[in-house]
């Protein structure tokens, strides 16, 4: 097939690895963080046995509550996912960026697992397992309600149970307070009037993503306070559920380099030595996790960190000695590459949306993945009205994602092909248009909030538009600083008919951080016309590297 490429200079192909690349064990008995660079928003931890389980926000991505393992709290790993489909009928079956599933807790009571969040829109949810790694219960709304968010259940000694959660302001119309409700010992429903037991708006504002703790007949809340990049943590103590409640700031950013360490959980390890697992926010690559050492005081008070400017507070650390383990795990990585020759999606790859009947079809046969190109909805403006964007998080600051794919076009306008998606978004792939086939990139500013903004900043021809057509797509990641010191995220994207050489298409794209969550890359089909037999691409597979 005769290909005529008017695009970009020739770049040799990179070697490729299916791993992540970005590892916080130094392999001397030390981490260093973060421990997980990749968007784990308001993540919770808890411990049995050997074993520590994560979850975190995943707002409107599917599967939706995604469990992390680790024997460490270093090297962590995707067992999971607790919500395999989003809840309320038919409400997720688009694209609502943002909405969903905000601040779970996960906790372990009685034999089972437990998590809870707050839907903004829904209210109080609650699945259950006996098995993290396993089948998850349906969620179960334990209350309705609008503006309820950050939800944490806890199981007090003589049987009762009571649930604390902070609102949101959007929905509820107000902000910065803290809430307390008893709960049945089953965690189905709530008992009585809730309880205002801390106001932030004097000193601590925007307090919310409270975690429920009790240590030594001391109730404790732990919670962020002062917005999530500025912010700090604080904790409030009571020796009754309903307070009143003591108030100390325990962790800031002081003088380090890391901004508003938020939302997090304190966890205990093997040797009882504490330990506080939280987020910051790096912009376009989102919400990655950390972890802190922890101490506590004779009189009962913990600081997080390392108070190192004799402030009384404590500084995260860049680097420390890992948690004690009786199961020192390998060093390892959630997935990040894919080579699709399961019968099952990997655990790292998220839809924007319940998928549909036919949206996919893994072949474990020929080892691809098939994507469809489903006809754009009523009402559609851009990409991000679409359900077809499968999905995974960016894990390192610096590293080159490369894909093969093979497409099959139907109709004028089918489209396919690698994307990053976020506020603003980009693209590479290939068209059908006029029976020829184009490699077109075009960017999309603001999507979420705009109409038709998608515009083309290159197109070269690729090929006639009869039969399969191979291709390589190419995305490097960099980290760059921009003019005012914050973090961006450099997206190269680059394409090759061969799989050994590579053309840059246009300019180097700065990603942008989704709703709540970071930027994120994977796969986009489309297509201007609704007919019998669509088009499709075949997935070959979706590799990483450190170059």
């Amino acid at each position: 097939m005769k290909k005529t490429i008017l695009l970009g200079v020739l770049l040799a192909a990179a070697p490729v690895s299916a791993q992540s690349v970005w590892t916080a064990d130094l392999g001397d008995g030390k981490y260093k963080n973060p421990v997980l660079y990749a968007d784990y928003s308001d993540p919770d931890v808890i411990r049995t046995g050997d074993d520590y389980w994560m979850t975190s926000s995943s707002f409107a991505c599917v599967p939706g509550l995604q469990i992390l393992h680790s024997t460490d709290l270093v090297n962590w790993q995707i067992v999971g996912a607790a919500l395999p489909r989003l809840y309320d009928g038919g409400a997720f079956d688009r694209p609502r960026h943002g909405d969903g599933v905000w601040a779970p807790s996960i906790r372990f009571h009685d034999g089972w697992y437990y998590i809870f969040w707050g839907d903004p829109d829904r209210g109080i949810y609650r699945v259950r397992a006996r098995d993290p790694r396993g089948e998850w219960s349906q969620p179960l709304l334990v209350k309705a309600a609008r503006g309820i968010i950050d939800t944490c259940p806890l199981w007090d000694d003589d049987g009762r149970a009571y649930l604390v959660h902070g609102w949101a302001g959007s929905r509820a119309g107000f902000k910065s307070v803290l809430s307390v409700s008893e709960m049945t010992p089953d965690g189905e429903r709530l008992l009585g009037e809730e309880v205002l037991i801390f106001d932030g708006h004097d000193e601590h504002p925007t307090v919310e993503g409270p975690k429920f703790y009790k240590r030594n007949g001391w109730y404790y809340v732990f919670a962020p306070a002062g917005g999530v990049k500025p912010g700090w943590q604080l904790v409030l103590r009571a020796r009754s559920p309903w307070g009143p409640y003591e108030c100390r700031k325990v962790l800031h950013q002081g003088d380090t380099a890391t901004p508003g360490p938020h939302q997090g959980a304190w966890v205990e390890d093997v040797a009882g030595d504490s330990w506080f697992v939280h987020f910051v926010d790096m912009y376009a690559y989102g919400r990655v996790v950390h972890l802190q050492p922890m101490t506590w005081s004779d009189d009962g008070w913990c600081l997080i960190g390392v108070d190192r400017n004799g402030d009384g507070v404590g500084e995260p650390v860049a680097t420390f000695r890992k948690p004690s383990s009786h199961v020192p795990g390998a060093v390892v990585a959630p997935a990040a590459g894919d080579e699709f020759g399961g019968r099952t999606l990997g655990l790292q790859w998220q839809w924007p949306a319940n998928p549909q009947p036919g949206q996919y079809f893994l072949n474990p046969s020929a080892g691809t993945l098939r994507l469809y190109c489903h006809a754009r909805p009523e009402g559609w403006r851009n990409l991000s009205d679409n359900v077809n964007l499968l999905l995974q998080k960016i894990d390192a600051p610096n590293y080159t994602v490369t894909t093969k794919l093979r497409f099959h076009p139907s109709y004028e306008g089918d489209r396919a092909g690698i994307v990053v998606f976020g506020h603003d978004y980009t693209t590479l792939g290939l068209t059908l248009r006029g029976e020829q086939l184009f490699i077109e990139r075009s960017v999309c500013t603001q999507a979420m909030k705009q109409g038709a903004c998608e515009q083309l900043v290159s197109a070269a021809y690729y090929g006639r538009g009869a039969g399969p057509v191979d291709i390589w797509l190419q995305c490097r990641i960099e980290q760059q600083l921009g003019d005012d010191g914050t973090p961006q995220m450099l997206c190269t994207l680059r394409y090759s008919s061969d799989g050994r050489h590579f053309r840059q298409a246009g300019d180097a794209f700065i990603a942008q951080a989704g709703h709540w969550i970071g930027a994120k890359i994977g796969f986009f089909t489309d297509a201007e016309v609704r007919k019998n037999d669509a088009g499709w691409i075949d997935i070959d597979y979706f590799r990483t590297s450190e170059r």
